[in-house]
């Protein structure tokens, strides 16, 4: 067995863990004349604690030794593997008999699995692309942060927020004939030939690098090499990222990528270009749907309009016959005049609903969306009723989500707009739409169903896209569905799908339900 040394390093004892942040601890050893140090960690958390990166079998018996010391072994639930190499891996077969547990997991990307099997590994794989790269168990939150091909195509960091600890794997790591601890002003010159000849080129080291620097770190404690200390953090990325890597270090590869990058420079100029005529054709698509959503708005409150102004329009022929005969009662024209106030307050409603829903919203808010779809419904029951089409809603009055509320609204008047159009031109005999609006989960789910008999299975696929459109010209311009859509999912990060039932069509508003109070509104 190999010994490990105290005496090296006087201010520390290195035969004991070393706690570098809250409940996280090195537990390593120290290979005496050897500059390749390997650093495994661990962090305590009950029986859910973490071992990273556990070693080779030179340092087993260290790292078991103490891991015990802080808890024991049987207590460590996960062991995660940034890589697949024999230096940070090898132990792992002997790890699991010690730590004996059936609900042992290795953390590692997919791309690790095929290879870290070999080591003939039996507890089961937690693989972070599977998981929305993170992990959650009790107060313990890790998230994992993927950095391609630095050195391997499944290499991972590790980040813990709580103490804003980075496990940095290889990257990060130094090879150092005389060790310190904790990284001195010098750690570059000890870190830059073990990237050299590990990290593939510049623009992969510094993709990777990229992703890091976005974290915010305290502390950063890599596989090899001394940890590092937040002031030292920024400066050491600074250099890293001028690092001549890999294959830029043939100067042949560098004439060559100079001319590449020339070339990719050009194209990303005509790319740039047609990505600003796209979106300018995009806000040209959404100006025409709010026209066209205007002129369905319009009608609307010209139906809507056209009773009340007929009776007011009635009552004051008779009331200026009465009165010409001089048979109008002070009773009666107090009545008369009161019934066409009414009528003229139900207009000047119908106009604020209106104002109300053209005028955009800058900031997200809060809102009901039981609140929504009635206001929606006021706005096209009188349509509705005039088509013989029965509207029902089954409602959840406290479901609320975060959102532009007029926006939301646009895309439902525009979806019992659409379930109109298509009840009416297929002259179904007795025409429904049912709104259900419930919770699934963490999300808010509000379907907007039709008895039409369902979008043709050829349609489907393209049924969101621009101009697509199965109405007559004179009907429709195919930008509806395609402007709901992005207005939901670009605008307020929720998702509209649709599907076919037994009766017709289902659209689908999905959002993440809102945990603010709004009893006060």
């Amino acid at each position: 067995m190999i010994q490990y040394f105290a005496y090296t390093f006087p201010m520390m004892d290195f035969t004991k863990p070393i706690e570098i942040s809250d409940r996280i601890y090195w537990v390593g050893m120290y290979l005496e004349n050897d500059p390749f140090q390997c650093h495994p960690y661990f962090i305590e958390n009950g029986d859910a604690s973490v071992l990273i990166d556990p070693g080779s079998m030179l340092e087993f018996d260290a790292v078991v030794k103490k891991v015990n010391a802080v808890s024991d072994m049987a207590r460590i639930k996960y062991i995660i593997l940034h890589h697949q190499d024999p230096d940070l891996a090898a132990s792992v077969p002997e790890m699991e008999k010690r730590i004996n547990r059936k609900d042992l997991r290795i953390v590692t990307h997919s791309r690790m699995v095929p290879l870290v099997k070999h080591y003939l590994i039996q507890a089961e794989y937690y693989e972070i692309d599977k998981h929305n790269h993170r992990l959650q168990d009790g107060g313990l939150r890790l998230q994992f942060v993927t950095t391609p091909y630095c050195h391997s195509p499944g290499a991972f960091v590790t980040y813990e927020p709580a103490t804003k600890t980075l496990f940095s794997g290889d990257i990060f790591g130094g090879i150092e004939e005389s060790w310190e601890f904790y990284a001195e002003d010098d750690y570059f010159e000890k870190a830059k030939q073990f990237h050299a000849e590990y990290m593939p080129s510049r623009d992969i080291f510094n993709y990777s690098l990229s992703k890091i620097e976005a974290l915010d770190m305290n502390l950063i404690a890599p596989q090899h090499g001394s940890i590092i200390r937040k002031e030292k953090i920024e400066p050491l990325i600074e250099q890293m990222k001028a690092l001549e890597c890999g294959l830029y270090i043939e100067q042949g590869y560098k004439d060559r990528l100079i001319h590449t990058i020339e070339e990719l420079q050009a194209k990303d100029l005509a790319l740039r270009a047609s990505l600003q005529e796209i979106k300018m054709k995009e806000e040209l698509l959404f100006q025409k749907t709010k026209m066209a959503d205007m002129g369905e708005m319009i009608a609307n409150i010209a139906h809507q309009w056209r009773q009340p102004l007929a009776v007011n329009n009635t009552l004051i022929s008779i009331l200026k016959e009465k009165s010409q005969m001089d048979m109008l009662q002070s009773s009666e024209l107090s009545a008369k005049l009161k019934e066409m106030e009414h009528n003229i307050q139900y207009m000047s409603r119908t106009i604020d609903d209106f104002m109300q829903f053209y005028h955009p919203r800058k900031e997200k808010s809060h809102f009901h969306v039981y609140t929504v779809v009635e206001h929606a419904l006021e706005i096209t029951r009188s349509m509705m009723g005039k088509s013989g089409i029965s509207l029902t809603f089954r409602n959840d009055p406290v479901l609320s989500v975060e959102g532009y509320m007029n926006e939301y609204m646009q895309v439902l008047i525009s979806l019992l707009n659409n379930a109109r159009d298509i009840l009416l031109k297929r002259k179904i005999k007795e025409p429904a739409i049912h709104i259900s609006l419930y919770l699934s989960g963490d999300d808010v789910l509000l379907q907007i169903e039709d008895n039409a008999g369902g979008v043709e299975e050829e349609n489907m696929p393209r049924i969101f896209d621009p101009y697509f459109t199965t109405k007559h010209k004179a009907l429709g311009t195919g930008l509806g569905l395609y402007t709901s859509k992005m207005i939901i999912e670009k605008n307020m990060n929720g998702t509209l799908s649709v599907a076919n039932t037994r009766e017709g069509a289902q659209f689908t508003i999905t959002m993440e339900q809102s945990n603010a109070d709004l009893s006060h509104k």
